[in-house]
């Protein structure tokens, strides 16, 4: 089962993967967990990465996509996997296609967390806030500017894929403003009916 998992900065995608990965027993495959597993381990690919970022540059498309490659031939990816964070553009969605085509593999479905962002700006300040009365420290990225820059990135960049996988019939629209359990149960229902 190859699982895409869509949706804006702080619509719980993350909660939910590991879920996913939990309950069906399929790697969650983080590409910047990927990134930094290949820069330690010394691959070919990590190694291009790694002089990318000691020059301060961004990873291109082209090395985020070999990680990918090289990661999904690993054996716990044999049942299937679950991309977060990958593809984030329609390039990438294409480089993809090639990359699982190429492995006579298919993607099984694309979950897209449906939110209000305005709602997601709401539970972020609670977050801040909870943090701060727990005494805790609130991470610099955290703040309501820095949000909303993702949340447009996100809608540039990386919402353009939803109709670019409606149209080949592998969206699943899930409701994220519903209870985390509520919002698991749904998931639950789509992945259930692919098996």
């Amino acid at each position: 089962m190859i699982v895409i998992f869509l949706g804006p900065p702080g619509a719980g995608k993350g909660t939910q993967a590991a879920y996913i990965s939990q309950k069906r027993g399929i790697p969650q495959l983080s590409t910047g967990d990927m990134l930094r597993a290949a820069i330690t381990a010394g691959t070919p690919v990590g190694k291009k990465a790694k002089a990318v970022i000691d020059a301060g540059e961004l990873v291109s498309d082209e090395i985020v996509a070999g990680i990918i490659a090289d990661r999904i031939d690993e054996d716990d990816c044999r049942k299937g996997f679950l991309l977060d964070g990958f593809p984030r553009t329609l390039e990438q969605a294409r480089m993809l296609d090639d990359i699982i085509a190429f492995r006579n593999r298919k993607i099984d479905v694309v979950l897209a967390l449906q939110v209000d962002e305005n709602a997601l700006v709401d539970r972020l300040n609670s977050r801040i806030q909870q943090t701060k009365d727990a005494g805790g420290e609130v991470r610099s990225d955290d703040n309501v500017e820095t949000f909303r820059k993702r949340l447009e990135v996100y809608s540039t960049q990386t919402a353009p894929l939803i109709p670019y996988y409606r149209d080949q019939g592998l969206i699943a629209d899930i409701d994220g403003m519903k209870p985390i359990n509520v919002v698991s149960a749904q998931i639950d229902s789509v992945l259930d009916g692919l098996s």
